[in-house]
């Protein structure tokens, strides 16, 4: 079945949109604003997005440019009330792969879904590999190796990592670390971040000089080498 993750905030228009894909076989998970929307693509994989442009947090234009800058090349179909042709060029500019005003035929949707499934674009495509140190992770084929030997780690342990790379030796907390990779936001699940974190150590630094994750007390955690 065909997973699609719909960006919407009109309640009534996403109950509707996600009711009529699931009638044709097509999955369709509904976010209302941006930023839960870039939670959401870290942790499911899908086949395509359809992104409303005015939606709170990040718009759909910035979430569109998020998707291709994190090396996603699955279809995008922006479906917005605007329709100027200076609305089009903006949304095909941030990478989107159709343009589909409202209000429109929930049939019509099912073509643009399919038309741009079959152009067989790939679901991800990502040949950056980040480097810290020894430390070395392949975002195409999500190995992770430190000193050229591969560390098998599961898929939270990764993306864990991946948050911690990324925030480029910058001190992170727990609940910032439980929002972004758990979407939690209970304090009393943030033993959780400790455990993963120690999990993460005893992978990535145990038997070598240099310990690449650290912890600032009562602030949080950062991966940097400290020489």
């Amino acid at each position: 079945m065909l997973k699609t993750l719909l960006l919407e905030d009109d309640l009534t228009l996403s109950r509707e949109v996600k009711s009529f894909l699931n009638s044709r076989d097509i999955h369709c998970d509904v976010v209302y604003d941006g930023n839960t929307f870039a939670r959401q693509l870290r942790n499911e994989e899908y086949d395509a997005f359809l992104l409303d442009i005015n939606v709170p947090g990040s718009n759909g234009l910035e979430v569109c440019k998020h998707i291709r800058e994190e090396g996603y090349q699955n279809p995008v179909i922006m479906l917005t009330a605007y329709g100027d042709i200076e609305d089009k060029k903006d949304a095909y500019s941030a990478g989107a792969d159709d343009f589909l005003v409202k209000p429109f035929h929930l049939e019509e949707l099912i073509l643009r879904i399919n038309s741009v499934l079959k152009r067989g674009v790939p679901e991800k495509v990502q040949t950056e590999v980040l480097k810290v140190a020894d430390l070395e992770i392949d975002l195409g084929t999500k190995k992770v190796s430190r000193a050229q030997k591969t560390i098998e780690l599961t898929k939270k342990e990764f993306q864990l990592l991946l948050f911690l790379v990324k925030a480029n030796g910058r001190v992170v907390s727990k609940q910032t670390i439980a929002e972004q990779i758990w979407d939690i936001h209970f304090e009393t699940s943030l033993n959780t971040i400790e455990v993963y974190v120690n999990f993460l150590r005893r992978k990535i630094d145990k038997g070598h000089a240099v310990a690449l994750i650290h912890t600032k007390p009562g602030f949080g955690y950062y991966l940097r080498e400290d020489k």
